[in-house]
């Protein structure tokens, strides 16, 4: 389920496809959009919770900086590939990504109308859909130790947001508590999202959640199966070693019986005239 989303948000490893840029740009660019996608985030509460006006400054700041770069990004991939409609497949999420940032930029909470909530909402999804799986397909099954790390990060990073957008949250540690109940869809109800701001940033910890939960239980299926596999591979090569063994004695046996039939023919040359 999770490789058919990824091949649907266009993340897959296939990298020498057509659309897709050479290797080393498409590794560099990766970080890059990733990085361009978490501005994202802080832009978008900043608008939404920020109550003064450098807030809002700031957010449409942000949001001015995603489209700029997802801007260059795109440029820099189209001027890499041969195929123009392999690149509007594989890049059609990040256009409309683009062109929502800049829809973005202006305009005041209190002054949003149904549909521009709507249409913001959805923005928001696309961000976190594409850096969930954006996130996914950059680190290896075994790379354990990456996403352990990653996801402390976003958990501390989570428990600050809960901390300053939710008012029942009165510390640090509950904002913690929160994000991690959030990020692992557990839901204990001891402290709940009340406000508009924090039940948008509970999903984006829902979603975000997914994409971590689902690649730290891919590495440790990994381990195990890894280790499966080298036995297997250890018990591979013992039994090609010891068929290369019995491989060699049968030739050498080969080799002595006919080696004794030469010199049997030498020796008793008159059987074989017999014979014939």
């Amino acid at each position: 389920m999770t490789s058919q989303l990824a091949r649907f948000f266009d993340f897959s490893e296939e990298d020498q496809r057509a659309g897709a840029p050479p290797e080393h740009l498409h590794e560099r660019l990766r970080w890059l959009v990733l990085a361009l996608l978490t501005l994202s985030i802080p832009a978008f509460y900043l608008m939404l919770a920020g109550r003064q006006e450098w807030q809002w400054h700031l957010g449409e700041a942000l949001y001015a900086i995603v489209a700029i770069g997802l801007a260059g990004h795109l440029l820099l991939v189209w001027r890499s590939v041969q195929d123009r409609r392999a690149f509007f497949r594989r890049y059609w999420l990040d256009g409309l990504i683009l062109l929502g940032a800049v829809a973005s930029i202006g305009g005041h909470p209190a002054h949003w109308t149904v549909s521009e909530w709507v249409l913001r909402l959805v923005f928001s999804a696309m961000v976190a859909g594409r850096l969930a799986f954006a996130l996914l397909s950059s680190f290896a099954p075994m790379r354990l130790a990456w996403v352990v790390v990653v996801g402390g990060v976003m958990l501390a990073l989570a428990g600050a947001g809960f901390y300053w957008l939710e008012p029942t949250v009165n510390s640090y540690a509950d904002g913690l508590w929160l994000a991690f109940t959030s990020g692992a869809t557990v839901g204990y109800g001891d402290i709940v999202p009340t406000t508009p701001e924090s039940r948008v940033f509970a999903a984006f910890m829902v979603l975000l959640g997914f994409g971590i939960l689902s690649v730290t239980t891919a590495a440790f299926a990994a381990l195990f199966i890894g280790e499966e596999e080298k036995q297997f591979q250890r018990e591979l090569h013992q039994d090609i070693r010891t068929l290369r063994r019995e491989v060699s004695a049968l030739r050498r046996e080969l080799h002595a019986l006919r080696d004794e039939g030469r010199h049997s023919r030498r020796n008793h040359p008159d059987r074989n005239a017999v014979h014939d």
